[in-house]
């Protein structure tokens, strides 16, 4: 079901005011509890639902199956959802727009759309011509169906190790960045960047907002803030740090005990009043 305009239109404005903060959901349940927190908006998380499913990242779980968790994400929730659509499920740009058609049936008002070719070329990111026409795919996909579709266009510079110097791989970024927004992109994402004057640096050079990741070494997102940079995502770093509760859980009941069970539970009246209205 596609989501109300309003929705689209809200996701914009959350976007370009700035200071957003998005959480990356998996499943209902993590949606559901980043809303009942006070979240204006809330992403997919590719990783977290890939593990969720007994699956690897990076493409492995398929279009259809991940469309499907796209569209009960976005059912669970009242605000607007955009959706972590990975490399597009195929290398062409009509691929890319079958995917996008698929993201904005299943609910979705934005996608992240990456330049990582996942192995799948013989280098590691989509050249940048090629993205382009990709990114371009994406927006007359959404503008077919009358969809003001926030893009989010990925780039893999500070992921991968490309072998380029610190400030070459800025210069990379940022022409990848710009050539983007001008295929169609509104927004552009670079995981991985935590350094808060190179953000700065990108931030003032890129012809629209930018976008960083929450990082387990960043003590929080108010610096990139000033410095510019409009949305900070939580990425599958939440879906991990459950992980992370869920091991130190599994070690302590080895030993027969549940501390970090009882210092973090939820209760079950507070479950089921959070799917009530089901």
């Amino acid at each position: 079901m596609i989501a109300p305009l309003s929705r689209f239109e809200r996701f914009r404005q959350l976007n370009l005011q700035g200071r957003l903060m998005l959480p990356n959901a998996w499943d209902a349940a993590s949606a559901r509890l980043f809303e009942a927190a006070g979240h204006a908006a809330i992403a997919t998380t590719s990783g977290g639902i890939a593990y969720a499913r007994g699956l690897g990242d990076a493409q492995r779980i398929g279009r259809e199956a991940m469309l499907g968790e796209i569209a009960r994400i976005a059912a669970s929730v009242a605000v607007p959802v955009s959706a972590d659509i990975e490399a597009g499920y195929g290398l062409a740009p009509e691929d890319v727009a079958l995917t996008v058609k698929g993201a904005i049936e299943a609910g979705a008002v934005g996608v992240n759309l990456e330049d990582n070719g996942h192995g799948r070329l013989p280098q590691p990111l989509f050249e940048t011509a090629a993205q382009c026409e990709r990114l371009a795919a994406a927006r007359q996909a959404a503008g077919q169906m009358d969809a003001p579709l926030w893009i989010n266009a990925r780039i893999d510079t500070y992921l991968l190790d490309l072998g380029l110097t610190s400030e070459r791989r800025l210069e990379e970024t940022l022409a990848r960045g710009n050539a983007y927004l001008a295929a169609g992109a509104d927004m552009v994402f670079v995981p991985g960047l935590s350094d808060v004057a190179e953000a700065a640096w990108l931030a003032q050079r890129l012809h629209g907002p930018l976008n960083l990741m929450a990082l387990p070494d960043v003590a929080g997102a108010d610096a990139w803030f000033d410095a510019g940079v409009r949305r900070v995502s939580l990425g599958v770093g939440p879906m991990l740090a459950v992980m992370g509760l869920v091991r130190r859980m599994a070690d302590e009941a080895m030993q027969g005990e549940w501390p970090a069970m009882s210092a973090h539970s939820y209760g079950f009246a507070e479950a089921e009043a959070l799917f009530a209205r089901d």
